[in-house]
């Protein structure tokens, strides 16, 4: 069929695009039935020509099995579409796969390719999924630790010799995950790249020329980026952390706190998570050592607040370490009753800041003017609130250390 001379320059397979197969079946339906209206670009005789048929026969046969034809359009395989919108799912942040699954799989493809072509898009691929991975939201280190060390292997096959092409001839990557990843996907494969040249050449893409995309070097630097920032996030979520030089920010000369610094970081507001971490570790190890009831008092709350603070939650060695201290106050005996008449603070309030500076240092700082957020000293200091305060908080993020 595919032999007879149609008189055609060319056929709609000759232009079918794998993510326009779902629509194909529609077009049928108007391709048989004359009443219906015919919006496609192609005449309805070059879709009904013998060739056309044999065309898109043979796309059907590559499907089926890939490579068994020649002469049809390039295609990436269904896994690889597949792939894609799981990965974009993940990326976005509404997984459809189990998110720790999803992220093995991206480190074993990385490691079983041979193709120095395929683990060029393979690398680009953990290049997405590693941003994914350090942001907070992987709280298992053996997953970052497999990313890493599929980085590692594939980048001992790379030179470290320059490349000959102009500093500035490098394309610049997607830096929305989900856009890198479905490149990176479509590189991983050869039918994807010819894909991603004919767009370019013949429908006038700007991407960038496959020689610059698949660079050695360029692909080296890419990889080695990656693995800096997959290594610096593993340690700044898993290793356990120094935070004494903090003292000298949270602590004043004569080694009272810095509260008016404390107070305005335990706000619960978007400007205080680059601290919120480390001040949370910082205030709880520095509670073990208070001298007096305020500074406990302080320390613990400043611990708790910026414990909820931390986004999109805290890191586990910093939580390992918060909760350890917190599980002691939560598990210490607590009297029957309170010793004061008014009622504890009120942690969620926006003006908490306010009343805990005044607490710790009412000289300074006024009485607040809301009187909900007016406490007695006993009521800041009272083991039973320390004991509620705590334990919920350990109820809380205890599923970060399980």
């Amino acid at each position: 069929m595919s032999a007879q001379d149609c008189g055609h320059d060319s056929h709609p397979y000759d232009v079918h695009d794998d993510e326009e197969d779902e629509e194909l079946a529609g077009w049928l339906v108007d391709l048989v039935d004359e009443t219906q209206e015919w919006y496609e670009e192609r005449p309805r005789e070059e879709w009904r020509c013998p060739r056309n048929a044999a065309g898109f026969a043979r796309i059907a046969l590559h499907v089926l099995d890939p490579g068994s034809v020649s002469d049809v359009p390039p295609r990436l395989p269904p896994e690889a579409h597949a792939s894609i919108d799981t990965l974009s799912a993940l990326l976005e942040g509404y997984p459809k796969t189990d998110v720790y699954d999803e992220i093995e799989e991206q480190a074993r493809a990385l490691r079983a390719v041979e193709d120095p072509d395929d683990r060029a898009g393979r690398i680009m691929v953990v290049r997405a999924v590693g941003w994914y991975a350090v942001s907070g939201m992987v709280r298992r280190k053996d997953i970052l630790d497999e990313l890493i060390e599929a980085l590692e292997e594939a980048l001992s096959h790379y030179p470290v010799e320059p490349c000959g092409h102009a500093w500035d001839a490098h394309p610049l990557l997607p830096h929305f995950a989900p856009e890198a990843a479905r490149l990176g996907i479509e590189l991983s494969y050869a039918g994807g790249r010819v894909r991603h040249e004919r767009r370019r050449t013949e429908h006038g893409d700007d991407g960038a020329p496959l020689e610059l995309l698949l660079c050695p070097a360029f692909i080296a630097g890419l990889g080695q980026e990656s693995l800096t920032q997959l290594r610096t996030g593993r340690d700044r979520l898993f290793a356990p952390r120094d935070v004494a030089h903090l003292d000298a920010e949270y602590l004043a000369a004569d080694g009272r706190l810095q509260i008016e610094k404390i107070a305005e970081r335990v706000e619960s507001t978007s400007r205080n998570e680059q601290y919120a971490d480390d001040l949370s570790l910082w205030a709880a190890r520095r509670f073990e050592q208070a001298a007096t009831a305020r500074e406990r008092a302080v320390l613990l709350l400043a611990a708790h607040q910026t414990l909820q603070i931390a986004y999109p939650e805290p890191a586990r060695a910093v939580a390992e370490d918060v909760l350890r201290v917190l599980r002691t106050v939560a598990t210490a005996p607590r009297p029957a009753q309170c010793a004061h008449d008014d009622e504890h603070p009120q942690l969620r309030y926006s003006g908490f800041r306010h009343a805990m500076a005044h607490f710790y240092a009412p000289e300074d700082f006024p009485t607040p003017e809301r009187p909900e957020q007016a406490r007695s000293e006993a009521a800041w200091t009272c083991p039973r609130f320390f004991g509620e305060v705590a334990e919920a908080a350990v109820r809380k993020w205890e599923v970060l250390v399980a």
